[in-house]
């Protein structure tokens, strides 16, 4: 079900200027190595390189997220499961430790090139907040590059794609 939400959600989307594609693949299995990268970036990533032929080493071009404690949407029925939504210009931002400020986020976007349009922290849970891009384009990048952002020594920002807007 998770193939089909990617397939749905992502193929034909941009990122980096770039049409990606994403459609099942003829390929049964996988050669993995464990990784720590987010559930949406590992879909991107297959479908982004070529996969090795039969019995060919990946060179680390393939990776399986199925036990990454990164992949939130693993357990079918989970909260994170039913929050699932396509690429839009306004991102999920969570894991947001307390001491953490909007402009500590903001500087976050604009170290990577992005201007944040606007911010809001969830009125009853700061470790929560919406962001809104320009462009769904900029939104794709920036969940590509700031999922799993270190925030603190203990804690890293969980991005993903929100149905709301601000």
């Amino acid at each position: 079900q998770q193939a089909l939400l990617a397939i749905n959600h992502l193929d034909k989307t941009k990122l980096w200027g770039k049409v990606i594609r994403v459609m099942h693949s003829k390929h049964t299995t996988v050669q993995v190595c464990l990784s720590s990268v987010s559930f949406w970036l590992s879909i991107l990533l297959l479908f982004l390189f070529q996969l090795p032929k039969d019995g060919q080493p990946d060179a680390g071009l393939t990776k399986d997220y199925a036990n990454s404690g990164l992949h939130r949407f693993k357990k079918p029925g989970s909260k994170n499961y039913q929050n699932i939504y396509p690429p839009s210009a306004t991102l999920h931002l969570s894991n947001i430790p307390s001491q953490v400020e909007e402009e500590d986020l903001r500087k976050a976007f604009q170290a990577i090139n992005l201007t944040v349009q606007a911010f809001k922290f969830f009125p009853k849970d700061r470790k929560m907040a919406l962001v809104q891009l320009p462009t769904v384009d900029e939104a794709i990048t920036a969940l590509v590059k700031l999922h799993n952002y270190q925030l603190s020594e203990t804690s890293h920002l969980r991005v993903s794609f929100s149905k709301s807007t601000i």
